[in-house]
C-alpha cells in the first residue's frame, strides 16, 4: 500500500473515531505533539482536543470527507481534503462545510496525525452581488 492509500485510510479511521466521539481511538491516532487548528482561528493541543469529547461535550453527527488529496514526503505526508459535518459542542449545534489538512507522520510503520488545520468554505468576498 502506498503512501496515499496509509494516509487516506488514516483520515478514514480518525473520521469514524471523531463520529464514536471515542477519544482512546482518536489518542491511538495522534502523535503526543499533535495541534489543531479549528475553523475560528483557536489552536488546541493534544489534551484539550481529547478532553473536547469527554462527557459528550463534543459530538458530532454527521462527518463526511472528499476530494482528499495527499502529498508525500518521506516520513511526513499533507492531505488536504474537504469536509462537511454536523456537530454539537456544549449542546449548541454547528457545522458546515471545511477545507482541512492533515499532516501526518510515520512512527514505526504507522501512519498518525500530528496535526489538522481547519478552514471555513466560503464564497470569494464580493460573490452573488
Amino acid at each position: 500500500m502506498d503512501t496515499s492509500q496509509q494516509v487516506t485510510e488514516l483520515v478514514g479511521r480518525w473520521a469514524d473515531a471523531v463520529l464514536a466521539s471515542d477519544a482512546e481511538a482518536l489518542a491511538g491516532l495522534s502523535t503526543e505533539d499533535f495541534t489543531i487548528v479549528g475553523p475560528l482561528g483557536f489552536v488546541l493541543d493534544r489534551e484539550r482536543w481529547l478532553g473536547s469529547y469527554a462527557g459528550g461535550g463534543l459530538v458530532t453527527h454527521q462527518l463526511h470527507t472528499k476530494d482528499l488529496r495527499v502529498r508525500g514526503y518521506g516520513d511526513t505526508a499533507v492531505a488536504i481534503g474537504e469536509h462537511t459535518q454536523r456537530i454539537e459542542f456544549q449542546a449548541r449545534p454547528s457545522g458546515g462545510d471545511f477545507r482541512v489538512t492533515h499532516i501526518a507522520v510515520r512512527r514505526a510503520d504507522r501512519w498518525l496525525l500530528a496535526g489538522q488545520h481547519f478552514c471555513q468554505i466560503a464564497p470569494p468576498p464580493g460573490a452573488g452581488r
